[in-house]
Parts: C-alpha cells; structure tokens; sequence
C-alpha cells in the first residue's frame, strides 16, 4: 500500500457505480450499504499493480494468506448488521481495512482486530492515509474478541469460525447483532445471533459463503 494520498479518478468512480448496480441486482436493497460501497474507493486497497482487479465483483489476495472479500459478500454482512449511526461496531479481521472503512461510512464506531503482525501494520497506518482516522485498530486473537472496550451494538467476523466463540457472544449488548461465517469445511453458513434483552440468543441461518479460516492467537511477527 502506498503511504501518499492514492487518486479516485472519475473512471473508478463509474466503475463503483457499475459494481454497485451489480450489486443491486444480486438482492443487496440497503440503500446505506449501497450508498457506502460506492463512496469508498475499493482500488484505494488494491496494490497498483493490480488496480484492473479492484471493481470485479471477487475476492483478492492481499498477502499473510488473507484476501478482501468479494464486494458482495461485504455488502451482504454489513447489509445482516442492519448499521445504524454511532453503533458501536467490533470487526475479527482487519485485512485490507476495506470492510472496516464501509462501516466507519455508515456512522459506525469500528474496532477492528488482526492477528497478522504484517497486515496489521501496514493498515492501521493507511487507514488514516485514505480518510478513516477514526477507526481503532488492535493486533490480537479475534477468539478473545476485546473485553475491555466492551459493550458493543454489533460484531462482524470475516473469517471461517469453526464454532461462534463465546467471548464475541458475552461482549455484545443485549439487543446486538453477530454475523459471522460458521464451518470447519471449505464452505461456510453465514449466521446471525441476535441477543435478546434476557441474553438468549436467536440464531439465524442465511446460505453458502467461502471465507479463509478464523485462525486463534497472534500470528508471529516475520
């Protein structure tokens, strides 16, 4: 990632707008998730080598063995976390920052956690880079969640969690919302726990997603 203020030209801004129609057209009705998709540059965490992949509607490496997610399926988790303004937001899974940066557009307090030394390095610094200072990032094992700045309104995981932990399920507030891709197996169910005002929990099963693993503890710094 570059550490200099990338350019959104007028010819990535139409492309967002095409990815954005696609996007509609996949059953993606939310118009402040749409909205937000097409204010933040996706190709801003692309590295310049690879700016033609940036508006494609598919997952890309971004190194650490960790991908940004397919715009869709970013639009439809954030679409499960029905984001109202100032909602206090923790994200397992920092990656790129992109998911984080949709989120801080739609008025949500984003905490995001990475358990990659690398990815979390390089992000944290290029967050403020591209205009989102506001997001609070932390290196740490997503599995604890972050007790110490909890409660929060809702919890998003963008990794493969073989179970839901119970730590994300006690951190969020009675009336919250976790979405989160459960399975062991190549392919995932993408959940949703609401908790109830009593702490009971609903929980909610909304198709197919392939998302890489939710993996426990801090990785190694290289």
């Amino acid at each position: 990632m570059a550490t200099i203020q990338p350019v959104d030209s007028y010819r990535h801004q139409g492309l967002r707008k095409l990815l954005v129609q696609n996007i509609r057209l996949k059953g993606i009705t939310d118009e402040q998730v749409l909205n937000a998709l097409e204010k933040v540059p996706r190709h801003f965490f692309f590295d310049s080598s690879f700016l033609e992949y940036a508006y494609e509607d598919k997952p890309f490496p971004i190194g650490a063995g960790q991908t940004i997610s397919q715009p869709y399926t970013v639009a439809f988790q954030t679409e499960l976390l029905q984001i109202r303004k100032n909602d206090k937001v923790l994200e397992i899974g920092t990656g790129s920052g992109y998911q984080a940066c949709i989120l801080a557009e739609m008025g949500a307090k984003v905490f995001t956690i990475e358990r990659q030394k690398t990815l979390f390095d390089k992000t944290s610094k290029y967050l403020h880079v591209v205009g989102y200072p506001t997001i609070k990032t932390f290196f740490g094992d997503g599995y604890k969640g972050l007790p110490t700045f909890a409660p929060f309104d809702k919890v998003i995981v963008t990794a493969a969690a073989p179970y839901i932990p119970d730590a994300l399920l006690e951190q969020l507030k009675p009336g919250g919302i976790l979405v989160i891709p459960v399975g062991a197996n190549d392919v995932q169910t993408m959940t949703t726990i609401t908790k109830n005002q009593d702490s009971s929990c609903v929980k909610k099963e909304h198709g197919a997603f392939r998302f890489v693993p939710m993996l426990e503890d801090k990785a190694k710094e290289i």
